[in-house]
């Protein structure tokens, strides 16, 4: 592969992570001896001598060529929503062990910018869903999920009835403590707990996986990347809520509609070409060979 021409590097940084500025330290020493500029979380601008990255995507520098996250994936869901629909390249590394979506450790990051530059590594486009709720026909949030978009009860533990449309066709009316709608990247996380099924990264499906449904034949179901999921929910009790991938929460009412598609966007991830994704499973679902 040719050489990655990377002129601007921003670096996301999870919270409490209190040791990661000494990785952002020694990272701005290393952009500086490649002629590129290192722009960093705020918080640590000033002591780091580094320009702020910016908290929303409409701050941040234009030609950024990489996002550098030192987290763990969820630090890595709110990167999904920095960068928005900029696509830029992110490369996560796990300050704790081997993460789905932080696949790099902490000893592999700077041997891995340095292969990175001369073209060494693939860039795995992870789909996206957009969720529109609408209220009486006018759309009130519009959010892109990485991983799931989820309907359940805030309050007591009270069950909810939902219709269930795919490409205009109904599906069910399910009767569960709520619905979890998610992407292939995401059938490894809250899906996977509720009982739905592994989905390879790369394919282009939407999940649909009840939780806890009154009926045990309400199983999850996979339909197409391209269609159009659409929820309703007729009868609940207040505390209804839609959180998008466990950051951002919308509070629903009945009658409204909530419609998932798959953007346009994509999440661009930069991935270690010597590790795949039944590695990943192996070691984060503790797999072992027969």
């Amino acid at each position: 592969m040719p050489a990655w021409s990377i002129n601007k590097i921003g670096v996301v940084v999870g919270p409490q992570k209190t040791e990661a500025v000494a990785v952002v330290r020694e990272l701005c020493a290393w952009c500086r001896q490649r002629g590129i500029e290192l722009f960093v979380p705020a918080d640590i601008s000033a002591q780091i001598g580094c320009p702020p990255l910016g908290t929303e995507e409409s701050e941040l520098p234009d030609e950024l060529g990489l996002l550098v996250v030192l987290g763990g994936d969820g630090t890595m869901l709110g990167a999904a929503r920095l960068v928005g629909a900029r696509q830029i390249p992110v490369l996560g590394v796990n300050f704790g062990w081997l993460g789905y979506l932080t696949e790099f450790t902490l000893a592999e990051l700077f041997p891995a910018l340095n292969v990175l530059l001369d073209g060494g590594f693939t860039v795995d486009q992870r789909m996206l869903l957009d969720v529109i709720v609408e209220r009486a026909g006018q759309p009130i949030a519009h959010q892109r999920a990485l991983n799931d978009a989820v309907i359940n009860k805030a309050t007591r533990a009270r069950m909810m009835e939902l219709e269930c449309y795919v490409n205009g066709l109904f599906v069910n009316g399910f009767r569960a403590d709520g619905m979890i709608i998610a992407t292939p990247t995401g059938s490894t996380a809250y899906s996977l707990s509720a009982g739905g099924p592994i989905v390879f990264p790369s394919m282009r499906a939407i999940i649909l996986t009840p939780i806890c449904p009154h009926t045990l034949s309400n199983r999850p179901v996979i339909v197409p990347g391209e269609a159009t999921v659409e929820l309703t929910f007729r009868k609940a009790h207040d505390g209804v809520m839609l959180t998008i991938d466990g950051q951002h929460g919308v509070a629903l009412t009945p009658e409204d509609c909530v419609t998932l598609r798959r953007s346009e966007t994509t999440f661009d991830i930069v991935r270690p070409t010597r590790r795949n994704y039944f590695e990943v499973l192996r070691t984060k679902l503790k797999w072992g060979s027969l």
